[in-house]
């Protein structure tokens, strides 16, 4: 006879609770909204919209799960090459999730932050944001990411940029800082510098590649790829990525002590 499942006093899996409340920071590529919508015979911006229930589904497990942070790529630089009338769609379902989703996120105590060139978006996108983060600021529970119109690679220029001008206005002397705290000081220039290395980057769709995501805090990060488009992640797809996690062995270039 199997053994009877260990669930925690919230009724979650014990083991996954367990686990994510030892990780400090999850991320996921959300790919295959518009394959999952075509191979249904659905217009790809149908698969934007049922993959925003997925955000909902999988934001509000992560919370519960305790997760200390949880960052989403929702928008890259790069999408801005997309048709002008699926990306005006994509930054409508933005808006109305910015909006729509405040009852849910104060729910769960979730505090909403972003990362990019959040400039570069629509006014009334870049108001929902703001505003929404704001209600949001005092929740002490999950830090959901948002990254929006986001490069990892534009965020490391815009890092050394800031670091080149600092230095052009005597604040930091390059040429005296070692390896170490040369590091330290483009980190401290990136969007976010206090949120934490990444330890699990999951990606869906079957696509086994960074896509110019957060290169800076992947460095020692772990992948779960899944085949399913974004559309059908779930819960337990988010548990399965976290135990998966938790069979790995990180060594950070060093050895495993027997």
């Amino acid at each position: 006879m199997a053994a009877a499942a260990d669930f925690s006093s919230n009724g979650l899996p014990a083991d996954v609770v367990a686990i994510a409340r030892s990780v400090r920071h999850v991320a996921i590529i959300m790919d295959g909204n518009g394959r999952w919508a075509r191979a249904r015979g659905l217009k790809r911006i149908q698969g934007h919209e049922h993959g925003v229930e997925s955000v909902r589904a999988v934001t509000r497990h992560a919370a519960r799960l305790g997760l200390a942070q949880l960052t989403l790529f929702a928008f890259s630089t790069e999408n801005w090459k997309r048709p002008r009338t699926e990306v005006r769609t994509l930054m409508r379902l933005l808006k109305r999730y910015l909006i729509d989703e405040r009852g849910e996120l104060m729910q769960n105590r979730v505090r909403l932050t972003s990362i990019g060139r959040i400039a570069g978006l629509p006014k009334d996108v870049r108001r929902a944001l703001r505003d929404t983060e704001a209600l949001t600021a005092g929740n002490p529970g999950m830090v959901l990411c948002l990254a929006l119109n986001y490069g990892a690679r534009q965020e490391l220029a815009d890092a050394a940029r800031r670091l080149a001008l600092d230095a052009l206005a005597g604040r930091v002397r390059v040429d005296a800082l070692d390896d170490d705290a040369l590091e330290a000081e483009l980190a401290r220039r990136l969007y976010q510098p206090e949120m934490p290395p990444l330890d699990l980057l999951i990606r869906t769709a079957g696509e086994k590649r960074l896509s110019n995501f957060l290169l800076w805090q992947m460095s020692y990060g772990e992948f779960h790829c899944c085949d399913m488009g974004w559309p059908e992640f779930r819960e337990e797809d988010l548990e399965e990525a976290l135990r998966d996690y938790a069979r790995r062995t990180r060594t950070f270039g060093g050895l495993v002590r027997r």
